[in-house]
């Protein structure tokens, strides 16, 4: 703890006060320990946002609970629930499964670093909390829960809008808004660089706010974005107002004109109201990028507008140029505005065909099933990441990529997947034998068995 200044009187009063504050917090469920276990009814109403200070506030981030990894199980009953909807409403599906395996697919890649390492976000959070916090708010009081919620997303805001106005992190950002369509799998698809930019935006509130109740809402705020990300739902009357809704979430994802670089609120839309980014939904909106990728295979949607700046910046002349090929709008050019021109934006007919290459019905039911195995193998690894090696995670995590790569290039039917797959299949029949791998479908067991 810092050395406080003050008389004996002084320091008895703060240390009562403390002592106070940690009896609360005891009765709030909130001692010392590991992380706390949250209930099925909690967890479903952390997606919405919908928890109370009381129940959502803890002395130490080694008692915050991984409301993000929790989930995972609604986040695919929720996708479950929206692709019936969708089916009563339109009778029509949500979604296509090959954007849907590369959106779930990017969304895993996105988390893979987090089995390594512990979030940048917390890291460079609790340095700045540990060296230079100016004063300490409770962790255990209402108004500090509330200020950080309006912290963490005017912090959101601004790293939101800079991502889509500063093309190095509108690289990363990009991946985000590569889908052509809009659905439930969109929202779990995120970018694996996004995060190693963000956590600049949030150091501010460290000076003053607990990292422990920062970690919270972080995950609030994420979570929170899932359940925008859908068409099944229209608008919500009031709430408009102030939340940030599908509706709003829609234009943010449009190609159309009227669309881009608006709505960049997280929870909140207020912050699009005062600053004047706000547009509300009109004509039909046209989902994804404006200059259309083409591409299912994950690695290439993550890398691939790098090698684009990487490319320009060296076509551009004059060392002032080259700076604004990365600090400037991915619109921009020589001789043009920051953010580009609006009249070079492509023009949206609403007859836009999404990128659907064809594939043999069986292929695509092959690549579902082997996704799931994935899927599982992924969710193990987190389970038991702390009791394996080094060597096995980094072996796991090296798998997965490698699969994801293949499912994607399979969507596309290139015509060098087949052999890529029949390798994949080769060294998870091996490692499998060996018991580097786990996974809760019994019938593996039985499927890699190799009899002599």
């Amino acid at each position: 703890a810092r050395p406080r200044r003050g008389g004996a009187g002084g320091g008895r009063c703060a240390q009562s006060r403390r002592a106070q504050r940690a009896q609360r917090g005891l009765a709030m469920g909130a001692g010392a320990g590991g992380p706390r276990d949250t209930a099925p009814g909690q967890q479903l109403r952390a997606l919405f946002y919908a928890m109370a200070p009381g129940e959502s506030s803890f002395r130490t981030v080694e008692e915050v609970p991984d409301y993000v990894e929790k989930s995972i199980p609604f986040f695919i009953t929720f996708i479950g629930l929206e692709f019936a909807v969708s089916w009563i409403q339109k009778r029509k599906l949500p979604g296509r499964i090959n954007d849907g395996i590369s959106s779930l697919s990017l969304g895993i890649l996105s988390r893979l670093p987090d089995v390594l390492f512990r979030s940048i976000e917390l890291i460079s959070y609790i340095y700045v909390w540990n060296n230079y916090r100016l004063f300490e708010l409770p962790w255990d009081s209402p108004w500090t829960w509330y200020l950080t919620l309006l912290g963490v997303d005017f912090a959101y805001y601004c790293f939101h809008r800079m991502s889509h106005e500063v093309n190095i992190l509108w690289a990363a950002h990009q991946v985000h808004h590569s889908s052509e369509d809009y659905n439930l799998f969109t929202a779990l698809r995120q970018s694996v660089l996004q995060k190693y930019t963000s956590w600049m935006f949030n150091l501010p509130m460290a000076l003053f706010i607990p990292p422990s109740v920062f970690a919270v809402h972080l995950q609030f705020n994420l979570l929170y974005q899932f359940w925008i990300h859908t068409e099944v739902i229209n608008k919500l009357g009031p709430l408009e107002w102030i939340l940030n809704t599908p509706s709003h979430h829609r234009v943010h994802h449009g190609r159309n004109p009227y669309c881009i670089d608006k709505n960049y609120g997280g929870t909140l839309i207020i912050w699009d109201r005062i600053f004047g980014t706000f547009e509300a939904e009109d004509a039909k909106v046209v989902y994804g990028l404006t200059h259309p990728v083409n591409s299912f295979d994950p690695i290439m949607l993550q890398l691939r507008p790098l090698a684009h700046i990487w490319n320009t910046f060296w076509a551009t002349p004059g060392f002032c140029n080259k700076l604004s090929v990365i600090f400037k709008g991915p619109g921009w050019g020589p001789g043009k505005p920051r953010l580009g021109l609006p009249e070079e934006i492509p023009v949206v007919t609403g007859k836009e065909v999404p990128f659907n290459p064809r594939v043999p019905a069986y292929l695509n039911c092959y690549a579902l099933v082997h996704f799931a195995v994935i899927v599982d193998l992924y969710i193990e690894l987190l389970a038991s990441r702390t009791m394996l090696s080094q060597g096995t995670v980094f072996m796991r995590i090296g798998f997965i990529i490698f699969s994801l790569a293949s499912f994607g290039l399979l969507m596309e039917n290139k015509s060098k997947a087949g052999i890529l797959e029949i390798i994949r299949c080769l060294v998870f029949i091996g490692v499998y034998k060996l018991g580097y791998f786990r996974s809760h479908f019994s019938f593996l067991g039985y499927a890699y068995e190799v009899r002599y």
